[in-house]
């Protein structure tokens, strides 16, 4: 049997729910030890709910038995505590995205390789069943060859804010800005379902830099703060197989959201849900005129939409149909088998590069090029369902 991989989390907020929901019961390679947080009363509760240890930062990262730290912090603190992390010693994995900017971004990837430790990061979405299906559907040759990607995402920050999280101060922060916030999901499931991306042009812009809170349930409600990050951009991608694709994310929308992912080939065509969620479902059209539309059946596990509970409480609610994790999952196996983990800290930069990229490409007037190449992720086992068998297929190549 194969020993479990102790982890250890920093930061106890809303999206702590999941992780530590699925990396104590859905993945079976993964040990979680305890967790920290700034704020005291928030790590208690998690480890009284998980039956974890409440632990410090220091005390995580000089715990000799803890291989993992998960980083769930804002994006502001990802460098720090990733940092940190990586200098005691241990494997790091990033709520996304890995860093606020490419520079930093770089600065740790190039400090875990040259520790022999791993740094992986969210979005790992693109290993849920749908993204895993239209991925298989695309190396089968159901769209034939690949051509054109649209992807878009439009959100109202201010208006959108459920219960769980009222103030979300990171998204108008560095790196919390929706092409960071929620463009990271798209740009994970392009990569995965396309390769890697040559060239970016585009356009980014702060379309109103004094902005007014606008949620009632903000304790900054109808107070007014500076939009110091861009609030919309386009962007053209140029993949490495040939594809073209554009790249939309704006939160200047009074839409709750819109979302759009579809891949054109020369002989159908993809149509994708909303790539922050892990379930379908897929569509795909073929024919002429693309009268030949259906939804096609998962070929991957993960994917299921669960359903909510009547007496579920609200954080339940937010992340029933969730498996984050998945990607920390991944890694412990990949540190296991000797093997590449998925969402690798390649995938994580070039991603990252590619919104900074687009920025340069608006304010130089000009292409820019990009100075990554991941491999493409390799895909999940096709088949398999859920439970720990089904898990143990995440340690094969």
């Amino acid at each position: 049997m194969t020993n479990r991989v102790k982890v250890g989390i920093v930061g106890a907020g809303g999206i702590s729910y999941t992780y530590l929901k699925n990396l104590t019961e859905t993945f079976h390679i993964t040990e979680v030890v305890g967790i920290a947080d700034i704020i005291e009363e928030r790590s208690k509760r998690r480890a009284e709910q998980f039956h974890i240890r409440q632990m410090t930062v220091e005390e995580i990262m000089n715990d000799p038995e803890i291989e993992i730290v998960v980083n769930l912090t804002y994006p502001l603190s990802h460098y720090i505590v990733s940092k940190q992390a990586l200098e005691s010693g241990k494997h790091v994995f990033a709520e996304k995205m890995m860093s606020t900017d490419f520079e930093s971004a770089l600065e740790l990837y190039q400090l875990a390789q040259s520790k022999g430790l791993r740094i992986g990061q969210a979005p790992d979405t693109f290993l849920g069943g749908a993204l895993q299906t239209a991925r298989n559907l695309i190396d089968k040759g159901f769209i034939g060859e690949p051509v054109n990607a649209q992807a878009m995402v439009a959100r109202c920050y201010n208006l959108t804010q459920d219960e769980n999280h009222p103030d979300l101060p990171f998204v108008f922060t560095a790196g919390g800005s929706i092409p960071y916030d929620m463009g990271c999901y798209y740009l994970h499931a392009l990569i995965h379902l396309l390769g890697p991306v040559k060239t970016v042009a585009g356009l980014s812009k702060t379309f109103h830099p004094k902005e007014m809170q606008r949620n009632p349930r903000n304790p900054g409600y109808n107070k007014p703060f500076d939009m110091k990050f861009p609030t919309s951009m386009t962007g053209a991608l140029d993949f490495y197989n040939g594809c073209y694709g554009t790249f939309t994310a704006i939160s200047d929308s009074h839409r709750e959201e819109t979302a759009r992912l579809e891949i054109y080939g020369t002989e159908g065509t993809l149509i994708l849900q909303d790539p922050n969620y892990f379930f379908g479902p897929v569509y795909l059209a073929r024919g002429q005129r693309g009268e030949e539309m259906a939804a096609m059946p998962l070929t991957h596990g993960y994917g299921l939409h669960n359903p909510v509970p009547e007496n579920a409480t609200g954080e339940e609610r937010t992340w029933i149909d969730s498996y984050r994790g998945i990607g920390v999952a991944d890694m412990a196996w990949a540190i296991r088998n000797n093997r590449p983990h998925r969402c690798s800290g390649e995938l994580g930069l070039h991603a990252i590069e590619i919104l900074d990229g687009i920025t340069e490409s608006c304010r130089e007037e000009k292409t820019y090029h990009m100075t990554t190449k991941p491999d493409q992720p390799a895909m999940l086992p096709q088949g398999f369902i859920y439970g720990t068998a089904a898990e143990a297929c995440m340690d094969t190549k």
